[in-house]
């Protein structure tokens, strides 16, 4: 079994709490709009860090995260992005994604609303863990949790801090 923290949209805005909430996840997954390389280097530091690079990234990031994460975490194929859509909506570059990878689990952030949905076309969960950062219009910064046990997604839960 893995167990799996999911952010996105940082904006270079790391709330200390993080750490606690994600101490017993085996990898950290970030979605996109990291916003700096301290965010990286805290992360990574803390847990195995898996992260794609966002619109609002710079060159260093962009270098080092790519724009589409392919890859398996148990028997459980993924694919992780920044701006990805939500089913029946998907960005153009992610629905050739979505027919050329076949993912279980799609993860994207961008759009900094929390959504948690089953796409029937596809066969996949779509997750967007909402914002965690303090930049944008949200009101509660939200990250994900969740265990894969070989081809099960399951225990997700929906961590809520206050914007302030």
């Amino acid at each position: 079994m893995t167990r799996i923290g999911v952010l996105s949209d940082t904006h270079a805005y790391l709330d200390e709490r993080i750490f606690e909430h994600f101490n017993k996840c085996d990898e950290i997954w970030h979605a996109g709009d990291i916003g700096s390389m301290e965010v990286v280097q805290k992360l990574s530091s803390f847990k195995p860090l898996r992260a794609v690079h966002g619109n609002i990234d710079g060159g260093l990031i962009r270098s080092s995260y790519p724009q589409f994460l392919n890859f398996t975490c148990e028997k459980v194929s993924v694919l992780l992005t920044h701006i990805g859509g939500y089913p029946g909506r998907y960005a153009k570059e992610v629905r050739q994604q979505l027919l050329a990878y076949k993912p279980d689990l799609f993860v994207c952030g961008h759009s900094h609303i929390l959504k948690v949905q089953f796409d029937q076309v596809f066969n996949t969960l779509c997750l967007n863990p909402g914002a965690a950062g303090l930049e944008g219009f949200h009101h509660v910064r939200t990250v994900l949790r969740f265990e894969i046990d070989g081809k099960n997604i399951q225990n997700l839960e929906v961590i809520e801090m206050p914007k302030h």
